[in-house]
């Protein structure tokens, strides 16, 4: 089962730096349709997005507008998720993200909501890319 809803995101915010956090920002927008094969067994009755899915929406998301200056990066793991409402067909999800240099790589905190309020925050780590030898 794939999910249809990753390869509609579109970028609502440039990448910038941002002058007071010396980190850089980007704005996404994912539409949710009713058509999302998740739907099926999530809940039949009273359809919601799995929150695997807002969180795979914003490592995508996060991966296409990476710092300029961090260079190749690899995924390292999830610092924190936190769901706060739920997500159904038909939603929005308006993710911003912000990236943030860490002393071993770095931090990209994201926001996400629906025109319903906050839906999830979600900061996820990354590191520098090793070449292989």
């Amino acid at each position: 089962m794939t999910s249809t809803v990753l390869a509609t995101a579109r970028p609502v915010r440039e990448p910038a730096r941002d002058e007071t956090s010396e980190g850089w920002t980007a704005g996404f927008a994912v539409p949710v349709t009713e058509h999302e094969p998740v739907f099926a067994g999530h809940y039949p009755d009273f359809p919601i997005f799995p929150g695997v899915c807002v969180l795979e929406c914003v490592r995508r998301a996060a991966e296409s507008a990476p710092p300029p200056e961090a260079g190749e990066l690899r995924f390292a793991a999830v610092e924190s998720t936190r769901f706060l409402s739920a997500v159904h067909p038909g939603d929005e999800l308006a993710i911003d993200v912000t990236w943030s240099r860490r002393a071993e790589g770095w931090r990209c905190s994201a926001k996400v909501a629906t025109a319903r309020g906050r839906a999830a925050t979600v900061r996820l780590s990354y590191r520098p890319e090793v070449a292989a030898c």
